[in-house]
């Protein structure tokens, strides 16, 4: 009789083991996502415009055959490529000091909507941070706000990944635009 009560025991045992192990929730939905590092920075972009070379820090470098590469296209800039090196600052002044510097290009890639396309690094150069955040993603720019993914980084920054929202803080006519970059990482190294 002993052996038929050790086999009952196990079983039970293995019964209550395999009970409580399932009843755990195991939705990624309802983990909540906590981030790792959060950041605030502002860009401003000064286009060229055939006229302030001194101050411009974007020009366009492609465009559609019915435009030209000094003025953005009509249609919503459709098909206008331009580069960017503008400076970064932990405030909405375009003449406070630089932290670094964002630098990429963004295409404007719709005829019906004002909207773009951003491809870009955050390269710092301060004492603040030391490194790169690398962005990618679509930017709706008629949305009040747009996330783009944060795709890498280097330095400091090495592999993080997150999302960035954007914002339009300013902007004066066609020539300068600065955006709120808000930035929540979540994979941190």
């Amino acid at each position: 009789m002993e052996p038929m009560r050790l086999i009952i025991s196990t079983l039970l045992l293995l019964l209550l083991i395999t009970m409580g192990s399932s009843s755990s929730p195991t939705n990624p939905r309802q983990r909540v996502h906590v981030p790792c590092k959060r950041l605030v920075f502002y860009f401003h972009d000064i286009i060229y415009n055939g006229h302030n070379f001194k101050n411009a820090t974007s020009t366009i470098v492609g465009a559609p055959s019915w435009a030209n590469k000094t003025i953005l296209a009509n249609q919503n800039h459709f098909g206008d490529l331009v580069i960017f090196d503008d400076p970064i600052t932990l405030d909405n002044n375009l003449h406070s000091p630089q932290v670094g510097r964002a630098q990429g290009f963004y295409i404007y890639d719709k005829k019906e909507i004002f909207t773009s396309w951003l491809s870009f690094s955050f390269v710092f150069n301060s004492t603040h941070h030391k490194g790169t955040l690398n962005f990618a993603g679509a930017d709706p720019l008629m949305n009040k706000t747009r996330d783009i993914s944060v795709i890498g980084g280097t330095g400091e920054f090495f592999m993080a990944r997150g999302v960035a929202t954007l914002s339009t803080d300013a902007f004066e006519g066609e020539v300068y635009f600065r955006l709120r970059v808000d930035i929540n990482l979540y994979e941190c190294w």
